[in-house]
């Protein structure tokens, strides 16, 4: 995936498949991905999410697996029939649940890029202090992070906050996706690491998560556009 010529991937957690459906076909040829989470593959299940892929944009299926090695394993070798570019799992689960799911991951034609989950960008220190974690949130994505590379896996999801230094200690070739992104001027709502696109992928992003911005905008199209040319 680092080699991907547009960076934004669009969150279509939507409960109208419908209208998750319309949109990925709209938004084709202005973004370069779309991110399936929770929600939408809850509600959906593969039979949507195979609507939406209909589409042609490469999939990041965000399900944060977390549970026993084996489990979590049997999840990513239920999913490679979707073909989904990207999956995510916690780090904290540890290294032998990601070496688990890495191995999974194998059994596929096309093995999907897996994605370690370090620190949600919705916590900040206050949160990690109430969960019995000391230090600061860049020191323990840096560590989740390190362990993600140690274990195999592709990359981890970080706030725009982190980029930088995981840039620095993990490399070039360690996927940064980064949730977390804003345009300019808009509202932040429950995120509270956060940052502009340009100043996100001028770091090291390389693929900016970008949901509401774009979705609840009244023309989803046109916004998607001016933030690609927001890049430069």
């Amino acid at each position: 995936m680092s080699d991907i010529e547009n960076p934004i991937f669009c969150a279509l957690d939507l409960r109208d498949l419908n209208a998750a459906v319309a949109l990925a076909n709209d938004l084709r040829g202005s973004i370069g991905g779309i991110k399936l989470g929770m929600e939408f593959f809850y509600t959906h299940g593969g039979e949507g999410y195979l609507k939406v892929a209909q589409a042609g944009l490469p999939i990041f299926l965000d399900l944060k697996f977390h549970d026993i090695p084996n489990t979590v394993a049997g999840a990513v070798r239920a999913l490679l029939p979707l073909e989904p570019a990207l999956l995510t799992l916690h780090i904290s689960g540890g290294s032998a649940m990601m070496s688990a799911a890495r191995s999974a991951a194998q059994d596929a034609k096309t093995p999907p890029a897996l994605i370690g989950v370090s620190v949600l960008t919705s916590l900040n220190e206050d949160d990690l202090g109430q969960m019995g974690v000391s230090g600061s949130v860049q020191n323990q994505v840096s560590t989740l992070a390190r362990l993600a590379q140690s274990a195999g896996l592709d990359g981890a999801v970080c706030s725009p906050m982190e980029i930088e230094q995981l840039r620095a200690n993990c490399g070039e070739k360690f996927q940064l996706i980064v949730p977390g992104i804003r345009p300019e001027g808009a509202d932040t709502q429950d995120q509270k690491r956060v940052m502009t696109p340009r100043q996100a992928r001028d770091l090291g992003a390389n693929i900016l998560v970008i949901g509401r911005p774009i979705v609840q905008a009244d023309d989803p199209v046109a916004a998607a556009q001016d933030i690609v040319k927001s890049l430069g």
